[in-house]
């Protein structure tokens, strides 16, 4: 079964940068569709990224476009967020999931394996 690990969170001002990894173990991510969510204190788990398995397609949120990147390397069976120009309410514990659909979906319940999540805290 695969493990999925994310890393890479921590506090930081608003403005700044930060880069998620998400670390596969347990047997390969590299023909599944990759995600990144988040979920903060009080709210709903949201859509934030997602890349297909070649790394050619991605969608994004809204809030985030132009802000937000994400990527992977299936020779490192990894998965990446790059988030630049962090705000306040981008604060959340956010959380990589892969699926085993083709199309681009920010559905979390087609996901079927989840990290157990990093915490990002950006302060105004």
């Amino acid at each position: 079964q695969v493990q999925l690990v994310e890393s890479g969170g921590g506090f930081l001002q608003a403005g700044g940068s930060l880069r998620l990894s998400c670390a596969a173990s347990g047997g390969t991510v590299n023909r599944y569709l990759m995600g990144w969510f988040r979920q903060a204190p009080g709210k709903e788990r949201e859509f934030v990224a997602t890349i297909n398995w070649s790394g050619v397609s991605t969608l994004y949120r809204d809030s985030v476009k132009g802000r937000f990147t994400i990527s992977r390397d299936n020779a490192e069976n990894t998965v990446y967020l790059q988030m630049n120009s962090l705000k306040p309410e981008d604060t959340a514990v956010y959380y990589c999931a892969a699926s085993r659909k083709v199309l681009l979906i920010p559905r979390p319940s087609e996901y079927f394996v989840w990290g157990q999540g990093t915490q990002v805290t950006v302060s105004s």
